[in-house]
C-alpha cells in the first residue's frame, strides 16, 4: 500500500486529513502547471515531503471591490438610529469606569 494511501485511512498521522490530492515535492515540481489548474477548478492540492504535508496550493481570493457612493447610500439608509441622549465617548467611558468603582 503507497504511503500516501495509509496516511488517508489514518487521518490522525502528522494530524493531518487528507481530503486533498497528495503530491510529492518532485512529483508536484514536475507537475505544477497541472497541479495549479486542478486548484484554480476548486481541488485541493497538498504537497508533502517525505509523506508529511508542508504545503497546501490554494487559489488567492478576487480582490474587494472599492466601495461605490451607493454602496455607502444603501449602508446610510439601514444605519440603526441611536434612540435616547446621546453621550459624547470620554462621559461614556467615565460612566462605565465610575460605575465599575462602585
Amino acid at each position: 500500500m503507497p504511503m500516501e494511501a495509509w496516511l488517508y485511512l489514518c487521518p490522525w498521522k502528522h494530524g493531518y486529513i487528507y481530503a486533498h490530492g497528495t503530491h510529492g515535492v518532485a512529483e508536484a515540481k514536475n507537475r505544477l502547471p497541472e497541479l495549479i489548474d486542478r486548484v484554480l477548478k476548486g481541488e485541493g492540492v497538498v504537497i508533502t515531503r517525505h509523506g508529511r504535508p508542508v504545503v497546501e496550493l490554494k487559489p488567492i481570493p478576487e480582490p474587494a471591490r472599492p466601495v461605490s457612493p451607493a454602496d455607502l447610500d444603501w449602508l446610510a439608509a439601514r444605519r440603526i438610529k441611536v434612540k435616547g441622549k446621546k453621550k459624547n465617548a470620554g462621559d461614556f467611558v467615565s460612566a462605565m469606569r465610575d460605575e465599575e468603582n462602585r
